[in-house]
């Protein structure tokens, strides 16, 4: 259990935060959620919405937001999995086609929800931009914008490389770029903490500093203990993302996969002269290993991505890549020459799921009392919000058309067990370092 959660990221320290009470205690719930990011919390939401008559807890080992939901960049985007071709590679064109349109649909739910419910997360609809810094990326992305079109998708566009460099001035930028006008960029710790407070007054608790340490069947229900109570459920939403290998049955499904974020202290008007970016739109490079960056609130510049940490294959503390975080900033100079003298805040890290091929799962963990979800390989912030609804379907036993997406109850590729799946992972790294050093200029 976590004492120093506001270290974790600039988000989840910026604000002052106390956590609310542990589990003290036995409880009978119609749904136990555990895990306490945005895929348990908008299940909650939903799930009440549906009916209010159910009763519902969530579960969370640290706090609120501690993982992937407090720490990520606060990207609403419809990038699903990794790429629209590496997709309809593994899947078909068709349902690359519908991946794009739940992802499209899980932006527009985001948006809606924040207006609706006054979420207070600094939510700014920016737009995204998808930029490549070698001719050979460049050729890349455009054959990617290409395929987009021949899908029939619409809100994506292609600008020229001179409307480019109005929008984000870098000399580093080559051809043309991806527009895409609506999606948005957020403070993803204070969406975090909002849900909290809907949810509150909704009556719905949230235990935080209550791990699930085993979960058996007992008398047909699901059986969660927990240091100081036991819950049983007669439904159990595992919402754990990078965490859910720690349950047995889904123990090869997915592995953790550490991403490092640098950050500035706020640009002066003129370090921000120098870049442009008055649209403040996200941006995202087309390498491998990508870099993602983008304004804060207080015009920090945020930047991430570059390259991946794996662990040991063992434990969950590879937040620190003091490395990585020093070419970042390297990264920013480089591609922001105007910023050369700038200084930097802070510098964090944090676990997102990926499973073997790169694309996000929901489904039935064995029976249908057990519904789990994972693999959005850090772009959930929006997605999961939609996965909320699917989940509640799952749950509830709906058939919609969101449960019959066609990642709902997929059959997963398992990593091997044991160390052999961490060395898959790292071979897959290696290959894409590989690459970025050989096609971009970065290297």
């Amino acid at each position: 259990m976590s004492t120093d959660f506001a270290t974790k990221s600039f988000w989840l320290g910026n604000d002052e935060y106390t956590a609310g009470p542990s589990l003290e205690g036995d409880l009978e719930v119609d749904v136990a959620i555990v895990g306490a990011g945005f895929t348990g919390l908008s299940t909650a939401f939903h799930l009440h919405k549906a009916d209010p008559s159910l009763r519902i807890a969530i579960l969370e080992s640290e706090v609120v937001g501690y993982g992937a939901s407090g720490r990520n960049a606060g990207f609403s985007m419809t990038k699903i999995g990794m790429m629209h071709s590496f997709t309809a590679t593994r899947f078909g064109k068709t349902k690359a086609r519908e991946a794009h349109l739940y992802a499209d649909r899980a932006v527009t739910l985001l948006k809606d929800l924040i207006e609706e419910l006054d979420l207070d997360c600094d939510y700014e609809h920016t737009g995204f931009l998808w930029v490549a810094t070698s001719e050979k990326y460049s050729k890349r992305l455009l054959k990617e914008i290409a395929l987009v079109h021949r899908l029939g998708l619409t809100g994506v566009n292609l600008i020229e490389h001179a409307d480019l460099i109005e929008r984000v001035n870098s000399p580093l930028y080559k051809g043309p770029a991806w527009w895409e006008p609506n999606t948005g960029i957020l403070n993803p710790a204070k969406l975090s903490r909002e849900w909290r407070r809907v949810l509150d007054g909704a009556g719905v608790p949230i235990y935080e500093n209550t791990p699930v340490l085993t979960m058996d069947m007992a008398a047909g229900r699901q059986r969660l203990r927990t240091p100081h109570g036991t819950v049983t459920a007669n439904k159990v939403v595992l919402a754990t993302n990078a965490w859910t290998h720690e349950f047995p049955q889904l123990a090869t499904k997915q592995v953790p996969v550490w991403t490092y974020i640098v950050l500035t202290e706020p640009l002066t008007d003129e370090q921000l002269d120098s870049i442009g970016w008055r649209g403040r739109e996200g941006v995202e490079d087309f390498r491998d290993l990508v870099h993602y960056y983008r304004l804060t609130a207080d015009n920090r510049l945020l930047m991430g991505g570059r390259d991946v940490g794996l662990g040991d294959g063992k434990g969950m503390g590879f937040d620190d890549s003091p490395q990585t975080w020093e070419r970042l900033r390297d990264d920013i100079r480089a591609i922001f020459p105007g910023l050369r003298d700038v200084r930097f805040s802070h510098a964090w890290g944090g676990p997102v799921s990926a499973t073997l091929d790169m694309f996000p799962a929901i489904g039935y963990a064995g029976s249908k009392d057990v519904v789990y979800s994972m693999g959005c390989v850090g772009h959930g912030v929006s997605t999961t919000h939609l996965n909320g609804q699917t989940i509640r379907d799952l749950v509830l036993e709906r058939d919609t058309d969101l449960t019959d997406v066609f990642f709902v109850n997929r059959k997963l590729i398992p990593f091997p067990p044991g160390g052999l799946g961490h060395a898959v992972a790292g071979q897959i790294a290696n290959f894409l370092r590989w690459e970025d050093r050989r096609l971009d200029v970065l290297g």
